[in-house]
């Protein structure tokens, strides 16, 4: 009777954990439809959309988030700069034996899970679709993209990454992620387990709606869309010039109608037809206050939103920036610093969500789940990469291997009996080592 019990138990176990086969959501006719909530946008309006996301409505500060990078060529410029330094990468699926610092597991059936979770993504439709709707979490804080499963001979078997939109997407009283199905759900669904993949780089205590990028410079967006609709007003107004034209005493009603229709024809078309008897001047207004108040103000909130997304300026604002170019190679280590945490966090949703159920449904539960790694461009140049060769292997004795060297410089390796090209004899010159290098720069400062 015990073992009865514990058979259907591990039956019903075994059946919860099995995805949802299938597409889950259903196409809706309010995905083809767009508000448009930053047109007319103010500080009142912006705190009450960020309200009702605080609440679980997501639509409108999702709806904002979008139309904040269509009308800001700037928060595009510095978003897409974010986001492409993360999709731009390649991609691979590094074995869990591989991973320095990792449990010891098995070399053969991780091999064999990292192996099969390449094969079956490199097949996979929508991967790259999915990469980058992920990437837009960065911003939004928050991306969902659905795992259609199908029936295969060996259990469930990925056919599709579908990426969600983000109209669909809402909160429940406990800050939990809901999704709605079709055109009549409006409370929306928990999110069944291994159907989903939900990437939340940025959670401020956990909660989905706070932490994003955009939500963080949406005052910057705001004063600046201000300041910009002020600069235009007051470019306008003040700096057309201004046409007077005088009349004589006895001109007539129907004269001075006239003479204004010229008037706005000469604004026009800058060509008018005028009496001798009409004196005509063209006064250019006198700018009054600080002509660049608007221009400085619109500079000002650009440095904001550049600090935010890329935390420098010095990349994004070169034409106004003074700083020396070692000041400019800090900024861009900073960047540097902030992809790489970018890259960690998209590696763990990814393995958590994605490869974790692969490897799961294929190999069991026991079987050790791959990393997910972006490739990341570590060429050097020639004189650097010898200085560093040579203390690795001739001071410090360690074991590099001839693949590093490969990709440090950008080299494919020869395969097999593959021809290759040789030194010329008179052409081989050994690279310096570091230690003559430091003399010659130990000698230009004592010159100097």
């Amino acid at each position: 009777m015990n073992t009865l019990r514990r058979l259907v138990h591990a039956w019903r176990t075994r059946a919860d954990r099995r995805p949802a086969l299938g597409h889950w959501l259903r196409p809706r006719q309010e995905d083809a439809v767009r508000d448009y909530p930053a047109d007319g946008l103010t500080p009142a309006r912006l705190l009450s959309i960020f309200r009702e996301a605080d609440r679980g409505s997501l639509a409108a500060q999702m709806a904002l988030f979008e139309q904040m990078e269509e009308k800001d060529a700037h928060l595009y410029s510095v978003a897409h700069t974010r986001r492409l330094a993360v999709t731009g990468l390649p991609w691979r699926i590094v074995s869990a034996a591989d991973v320095p610092g990792g449990p010891d597991v098995d070399r053969r059936a991780a091999d064999a899970a990292a192996a099969w979770c390449a094969a079956v993504l490199h097949a996979t439709p929508g991967l790259e679709e999915s990469l980058v709707h992920l990437a837009l979490a960065l911003g939004r804080n928050l991306a969902l993209v659905e795992l259609v499963w199908r029936h295969g001979p060996r259990g469930p078997q990925l056919a599709e990454l579908v990426p969600v939109d983000f109209s669909r997407l809402l909160l429940d009283d406990h800050d939990r992620v809901r999704v709605l199905v079709d055109d009549h759900d409006r409370e929306g669904r928990p999110l069944p387990p291994h159907k989903f993949i939900v990437h939340q780089p940025e959670a401020v205590c956990g909660h989905p709606a706070r932490g994003g990028l955009l939500r963080v410079t949406a005052l910057a967006y705001l004063a600046k869309h201000f300041a910009l609709k002020d600069w235009l007003v007051f470019a306008e107004v003040f700096g057309m010039p201004v046409r007077i034209a005088r009349y004589g005493p006895s001109a007539t009603a129907e004269e001075k109608r006239e003479l204004l229709e010229m008037l706005k024809q000469l604004g026009a078309d800058a060509v008018g037809v005028f009496s001798q008897a009409v004196q005509l001047d063209i006064q250019q207004p006198r700018m009054p206050g600080e002509t660049n108040l608007y221009e400085n103000l619109c500079l000002y909130c650009d440095r904001e939103i550049s600090k935010a997304w890329l935390g420098q300026t010095l990349t994004t604002d070169t034409i106004r920036s003074r700083a020396t170019a070692g000041a400019a190679q800090v900024h861009d280590r900073v960047r540097r610093d902030i992809r790489d945490d970018d890259l960690r966090k998209e590696a763990a949703t990814i393995r958590r969500d994605l490869l974790t159920p692969l490897v799961r449904f294929r190999f069991g539960p026991r079987a050790p789940v791959p990393h997910f790694r972006r490739v990341l461009d570590q060429t050097l140049e020639p004189e650097r990469l010898g200085a560093v060769l040579d203390v690795a292997v001739n001071r410090l004795g360690l074991r590099v291997p001839v693949r590093f060297a490969h990709a440090a410089l950008g080299l494919p390796q020869a395969e097999g009996d593959e021809p290759v090209l040789s030194p010329h004899p008179d052409r081989r010159r050994p690279l310096r080592p570091p230690v003559v290098v430091e003399a010659d720069l130990n000698a230009r400062a004592g010159a100097r």
